[in-house]
């Protein structure tokens, strides 16, 4: 299958570009530097613009492109960015797969269970309602931006990401530093639940919806155990052998990172893959635990 890739250089792009690739495929890349080679491809979503040859021959589309939510403070720009990074790029893919003279069979969009909003205990499957606040507005915009895809016949999967664990980048690194020096420890009231899923899982999530037909709509791409956060600083503790006696309290978050802190951090977001389940995925990691033995023993072989 020749696949088109966008965000192929960030944390999920960089291990299921190769991991396609290894299953056969043929990955091809839309990039905003100048092409290096025969397999990327030029655009530009803050001008509107993509090389429609990106395009040609292609039967999957994989869209994870996006500025990182966690890199600043969210001011109004840095917000501005963040949606324009998701929404305009997303829309602007959208109608590129509608207007291909031969459109590809599937796009992937990448999406996150921010969709939901704070919702304390309540179990979050997909036929949950939408929440508030301005990740579930972004995450909303971000996932009505593939339309266009869809209204031409295209297969359109979003996938609701939760807090994606690797050995290398994305939150695990920035979690594992205080813990590393004894100083870890829960957020706030440590009661929020954690919706979270291997950087190993997630790239199966993608390969098997690539394949299956029946796949479509949005899918939680979550482990099927969330935690809460306090649960998750004691088996981080217990992954380095380091004690979790500290606690951040959730007015000392609002007050460094505001809004951000707020929704990222503090926000409760109890989400099952339950689609996935039922479609017959079986995840590697179903259990946190047995996810951050793997990736800190990884971690550490890496020195």
């Amino acid at each position: 299958m020749r696949v088109l890739v966008t965000g192929a250089s960030g944390l999920i792009g960089a291990a299921l570009a190769p991991a396609l690739e290894a299953r056969g495929h043929h990955v091809v890349r839309l990039v905003r530097v100048p092409p290096r080679g025969p397999d990327e491809f030029r655009w530009d979503p803050g001008a509107r613009s993509l090389d429609p040859a990106a395009l040609a021959g292609c039967e999957a589309v994989i869209h994870l492109a996006g500025e990182s939510l966690a890199a600043g403070r969210w001011t109004a720009g840095r917000k501005a960015r963040i949606r324009s990074s998701r929404v305009d790029s997303t829309r602007l893919l959208a109608e590129a797969v509608a207007g291909a003279p031969s459109p590809p069979r599937v796009m992937i969009s990448a999406s996150a269970v921010g969709w939901y909003g704070d919702r304390g205990d309540e179990v979050l499957d997909e036929g949950s309602r939408p929440g508030t606040g301005f990740l579930a507005d972004l995450a909303r915009d971000w996932e009505a931006a593939s339309v266009p895809a869809e209204s031409a016949g295209v297969r359109v999967v979003q996938l609701r990401f939760g807090m994606v664990l690797a050995a290398r980048g994305g939150a695990l690194p920035r979690l594992v530093a205080p813990f590393a020096l004894g100083l870890g420890g829960r957020f706030g009231s440590g009661r929020q639940w954690v919706s979270w899923i291997s950087l190993k899982d997630l790239v199966a999530v993608a390969d098997r919806v690539l394949t299956t037909p029946g796949l479509r709509g949005p899918l939680n791409t979550v482990a099927p155990e969330p935690v809460r956060n306090r649960e998750l600083a004691s088996l981080l503790a217990r992954s380095l052998a380091r004690p979790a006696w500290f606690t951040v309290p959730a007015w000392a978050l609002r007050l460094l990172l505001g809004e951000m802190g707020e929704e990222l951090v503090l926000a409760s977001q109890r989400a099952v893959p339950s689609r996935l389940l039922a479609s017959g995925f079986v995840f590697q990691h179903a259990r946190l635990e047995e996810a951050l033995t793997e990736i800190i023993g990884v971690r550490g072989r890496a020195g």
